[in-house]
């Protein structure tokens, strides 16, 4: 009887938690097949931070699963009871100059910079396009990741692959 792989644990950084990487985190886990456990936090999500309605919106029209999407902060994924990460991948580039945590079991790590869907004054529409084109071009990427050969994602060249796929 053969067991099937440890999932990879995958956190997505971003400094409120509540758009990028709450998007990366739900996609990830619908396109992931069960190799790729996903997460995400913020550096600094505000007082009572919720995902933002627009982004939960966008991932439920695309027929991807929002339930238990919450935002939280890093620091939840720091102490020593927590999952271990496998990668940490920032998505905004705030979060990106901020110093991290020390994570435990030191995961690889890489820069994913996408625009901010939710910042400006613009109507939800535009809004809502902003938000749809992030998801999409996150999916390009995650379908990269998704498909590397198993040998790809071995602890000691995920650092190197992971931060290639930053220039897809």
């Amino acid at each position: 009887m053969s067991t099937s792989p440890k999932p990879l644990n995958v956190l997505f950084l971003c400094t409120h938690n509540s758009a990028r990487s709450i998007l990366a985190e739900a996609l990830l886990n619908a396109m992931g097949a069960g190799r790729f456990k996903a997460y995400s936090a913020g550096s600094s999500p505000r007082e009572n931070q919720k995902p933002n309605p627009l982004g939960l919106q966008v991932l439920q029209k695309a027929g991807i699963p929002t339930d238990g999407l919450h935002s939280k902060s890093w620091d939840v994924f720091a102490t020593p009871d927590a999952p271990q990460m496998d990668l940490i991948i920032t998505v905004c580039d705030d979060a990106a100059g901020e110093v991290c945590p020390i994570w435990p079991g030191h995961p690889a790590t890489a820069h994913w910079g996408y625009p901010d869907p939710s910042q400006g004054n613009a109507p939800d529409a535009e809004k809502l396009e902003a938000f749809r084109k992030t998801m999409h071009q996150m999916r390009r990427r995650l379908d990269l990741l998704i498909n590397l050969p198993a040998s790809k994602l071995e602890s000691a060249l995920l650092q190197t692959t992971a931060r290639d796929l930053a220039r897809s």
